[in-house]
């Protein structure tokens, strides 16, 4: 069974990702460390105890689908209620609307032990608190004030609808249209698909943020605007009123995350209200929806690089707890009677620490992108903004690649078993697998780090975090620590790798050559990420946390160091020179 690592969390937060200095710098108001202890000690209980002995009903029951409504599995509309009785959706939320305005910090590292305990229920409130934030900042007064609180405090949900049948990660090709009205109210019609918590007994009403085309919008992406569509319309006084023309038409059966409704959500075709259309309203202005909903998406991002997190830990905590059980054959040097356990064989340690590696170091980016999403809102804010958008892409694609790699190596470590249901090893695989592809593919967030990441401030944004990796090198190769071994030599090869990779990159798009850098756009945010745990993991092993625990630390950056990131070398190569076999052997596909 799952348990919350709080204190690893607490210390990733605290000393590898610059919770600590924040704290006593005074950039985090008047949040204190031992109300940030709290915080995560109360997230970790009610993800161990309440979601996790829940995340298997989820699975084999799943959300269930009939005549328009959507029954979720047992226990889990109680369970939804008392998360949000428990304050968790207002985490971050602003106070002016009943939220806690706490740091993004502490939100991600909750949703890590959320999703940790069932992936397919935390995202249903992870979408709810993405479009708080979107309407928080794009939302007319009237808005704000009929939805914010009801959404903040929980009681209703949000739902995020952009993907059409026709139209998947290019919005621009939408069909969804708006027309006006002369009421400042506007009719919807058309239908989206893969709408996650689209429809659902959690709450009594779910308020839909909406991307559609208004008759004379510009053609393209320039054209698309946002609306704010409730299930159903709220009265003056905030009670509910009629059936809005929205609804759910189907739900998809899929490879994992069962307990989450993915719908098919059909508006304006007349099935409510007195006539055709969904009542929606505006949110920002018209023909600039896309910007409003990247607020939400952007965060959404970084939040599903916590599902892969989530997904790393508990399919690494299972693959430890069944090697310590799990007897076969004798190990090298075994002296114990009978059969040794597996964890004692040098190939089960060598996929159990590659597990970890992984798992810290995709805590380790998320985290650190999180800081900088804090940052970016106090001084030095273009600094900061920068190093959000910088590490965004990859703290979405390197940490769900992880979580896809872990879990399957979860898998691998039980053996036969492991292709077992009963194990539960196989459902962290299955759920696993849909963390890559939504919220922008991660080969879109690879086209996105090249293009456009790269390049902020002309390139000098990353030169200078590359300089900064340099230093967290340079003090693990000067330390006297033995635990570390090479570590300082391979981490500074790596980074030379890095910044070969970064520069051949900054110039193939600077003189235009696009087919060339997204030949090696992929490669490149792998390559990144690599070095990033490996600096990361450094950076842990040399601070004084306080717990006792350097040597171990140190001990699993050495491995990482000389198992793991020496892999930069042919990634590089891969960047640098692996377009033209890609175009050659394009004719191969046909």
């Amino acid at each position: 069974m799952y348990k919350a690592p709080v204190e690893e969390i607490a210390f990733t937060l605290k000393h590898v990702a610059g919770l600590a200095p924040a704290l006593d710098g005074g950039h985090l108001g008047d949040l204190t460390d031992d109300l940030v202890d709290a915080i995560l000690a109360e997230a970790g209980r009610f993800a161990s105890e309440e979601i996790a002995p829940l995340g298997a009903i989820g699975d084999t029951q799943g959300a269930r689908f009939a005549d328009g409504t959507v029954t979720m599995p047992t226990g889990w509309p109680a369970l939804y209620k008392a998360w949000a009785d428990g304050g968790w959706n207002s985490l971050t939320a602003s106070p002016d609307f009943g939220g806690q305005g706490l740091p993004h910090m502490l939100h991600v590292a909750a949703l890590e032990m959320w999703n940790s305990g069932s992936m397919a229920f935390a995202i249903g409130p992870t979408l709810t608190i993405g479009a708080i934030e979107a309407l928080t900042a794009h939302g007319s007064d009237h808005l704000k004030n009929t939805y914010l609180p009801k959404m903040v405090s929980g009681e209703w949900m949000g739902s995020m609808n952009l993907t059409e049948p026709h139209a998947g990660s290019d919005l621009g090709v939408m069909k969804t249209r708006a027309e006006r009205r002369g009421d400042g109210t506007y009719r919807l019609f058309g239908q989206k698909i893969f709408i996650t918590y689209g429809e659902h007994d959690f709450t009594d009403n779910i308020v839909h943020l909406v991307l559609a085309r208004l008759p004379d919008a510009p053609a393209g992406t320039r054209g698309i605007s946002l609306f704010l569509v409730p299930k159903f319309l709220v009265n003056e006084d905030g009670s509910l009123g009629p059936r809005n023309d929205a609804y759910c038409h189907s739900i998809e059966h899929k490879l994992g995350i069962h307990g989450s409704p993915t719908c098919t959500m059909i508006y304006g075709d007349g099935r409510f209200g007195e006539e055709p259309g969904a009542i929606g309203w505006l949110v920002g202005e018209e023909n600039r929806g896309l910007a409003c909903m990247f607020t939400m998406m952007n965060n959404a991002r970084l939040a599903v690089g916590m599902q892969g997190v989530a997904i790393a830990e508990a399919a690494t905590q299972k693959a430890i707890a069944y090697a310590k059980e799990r007897t076969q054959g004798k190990a090298p040097g075994w002296q114990g009677s009978g059969m040794s356990p597996i964890i004692e064989h040098p190939d089960v340690v060598r996929m159990l620490l590659t597990m970890k590696v992984l798992t810290q170091g995709a805590r380790a980016i998320t985290y650190a992108c999180a800081h900088a999403v804090d940052m970016a809102h106090g001084a030095d804010a273009r600094h900061w903004a920068e190093r959000a958008s910088l590490l965004t892409p990859v703290a979405k694609s390197f940490a769900t690649d992880a979580g896809v790699d872990v879990a399957s190596l979860g898998v691998q470590v039980h053996g036969g078993m492991g292709f077992i249901e009963e194990t539960g090893a196989a459902r962290l695989y299955r759920d696993a697998r849909i963390a890559p592809i939504y919220e922008g593919t991660n080969g879109i967030q690879a086209i996105d780090l090249v293009t456009r990441k790269l390049p902020l401030s002309e390139g000098n944004h990353i030169r200078g975090f590359i300089a900064e990796l340099r230093d967290i090198a340079a003090k693990a190769a000067a330390s006297n620590m033995p635990a570390l071994g090479e570590t300082g030599e391979r981490l500074t090869a790596s980074i030379a790798d890095l910044e070969a990779a970064t520069d051949w990159l900054l110039a193939a798009v600077s003189e235009g050559r696009q087919v060339e850098a997204l030949a090696g756009a992929t490669p490149y945010q792998r390559l990144f990420g690599l070095v990033l745990t490996g600096a990361y993991l450094a950076k842990g092993a040399l601070a004084d946390g306080g717990d006792g625990r350097n040597e171990e630390r140190a001990a699993l950056c050495r491995f990482a160091a000389e198992n793991v990131i020496g892999e930069t070398a042919a990634l590089r190569e891969r960047v640098i020179g692996g377009a033209a076999s890609l175009a050659a052997a394009r004719a191969v596909l046909g």
